[in-house]
């Protein structure tokens, strides 16, 4: 049958063209082009999403809708009513008609349309699969109440969807039935029987209560039903995430702590050359400070004992110029003589500038 699907698809398409779903409001239509869409089983018109054909074979707009949220409308449109109760909205959306009774002709699918029996809220599917509607069910387009019991005669239903994936088609049998709740109908002895516990072996998925017959025969778990995990697994994932965090501040520590280690290096070999380029300043002055008072004429009471005090600092009487005509400093970058100018004049201002400009630098 899958095999054959795709040919059977094109024979469905085959025959006068339709532009089936693009009519506006107004213009004309077709009724007899009103279908089921093969392998979904939606409904066809050649109306848009909006409008319905009427008897007149013109586009109208739609009298009433089955869903709370209709597809096609524009945004911020009008929508049809919703009927009431005791009503019903068939697949047309022309106008709400009163509820179908036992026996009467339904359209696929559509349990809605039925009456309801007396005791509908015992009858009532309250297993959110879609069994009836308030204990009433369309079977082969007829109206049926789902209250056949265990053992008894009941009718099935199979409808074969197609169902498409990423890579092929195939083909989903859906089976529905009027047997009670807790109950399903056998399709080879068309009789009621009781559903199947979780890990009894099934054909189908009505078999079972979970509504999941594996691939290996037996019956699962519900396919909607919550995944429960051992507590050790909650005790492994509490131990990793606690674990993670402890080691990811473990490690920010050990990075951070080797940055501060090199700041720290730095910090220290910055002071260690600051320091040996003082003591190498200290020095060149002291070197200097020995070579002045070596110099013949000097002394304590030497002009240029008077640069240094005693402990090696620069004393304040080191402005005093050093005029000794007769010696050389070899510290000095200037050599001065006395040609016989005294104090007073203007060549020994300017020797004693210079003098006081060369001390000034020990």
């Amino acid at each position: 049958m899958v095999g054959l699907l795709p040919l059977t698809l094109v024979l469905f398409s085959w025959g006068p063209f339709v532009n089936a779903g693009s009519v506006n409001y107004g213009n004309p239509c077709s009724v007899g082009n009103q279908k089921l869409e093969f392998g979904t089983y939606q409904f066809q018109t050649d109306c848009d999403s909006t409008t319905f054909c009427n008897s007149s074979g013109l586009c109208d707009h739609k009298g009433c809708r089955k869903d709370e949220y209709p597809f096609g409308y524009p945004k911020n449109s009008d929508f049809p009513p919703r009927c009431d109760s005791g009503l019903f909205c068939p697949d047309e959306e022309d106008q709400c008609l009163p509820v179908l009774a036992v026996g009467s002709a339904c359209q696929f699918d559509r349990d809605d349309e039925c009456e309801g029996p007396p005791n509908f809220k015992d009858l009532a599917d309250k297993t959110g699969y879609g069994l009836n509607v308030n204990g009433s069910v369309c079977l082969n387009n007829v109206c049926m109440w789902a209250n056949a019991t265990l053992g008894n005669t009941c009718v099935v239903e199979n409808t074969a969807y197609t169902v498409y994936s990423s890579s092929n088609e195939s083909i989903d049998i859906v089976s529905r039935d009027n047997c009670s709740p807790g109950l399903y109908c056998d399709s080879q002895h068309m009789v009621c029987m009781q559903m199947k516990n979780l890990g009894d072996s099934c054909d189908a998925d009505k078999e079972c209560s979970t509504f999941n017959c594996l691939a290996s025969g037996v019956c699962g778990k519900s396919a909607d039903s919550p995944e429960h995990v051992a507590f050790w697994v909650y005790i492994i994932v509490g131990v990793c995430i606690f674990g993670g965090m402890l080691a990811t501040l473990i490690g920010m520590y050990c990075f951070h702590r080797g940055h501060r280690q090199a700041e720290r290096e730095k910090r220290l070999q910055y002071w260690r050359e600051q320091n040996a380029f003082r003591q190498n300043i200290m020095q060149m002055q002291e070197t200097a400070r020995h070579s002045i008072m070596s110099l013949p004429g000097g002394g304590p009471n030497s002009p240029r004992s008077t640069l240094y005090n005693r402990d090696g600092t620069q004393s304040e009487d080191s402005q005093i110029p050093m005029l000794n005509p007769q010696s050389k400093s070899s510290a000095l970058r200037h050599q001065l003589s006395d040609d016989g100018f005294d104090d007073g004049s203007q060549e020994s201002i300017m020797i004693q500038r210079v003098d006081r400009k060369d001390s000034n630098r020990f």
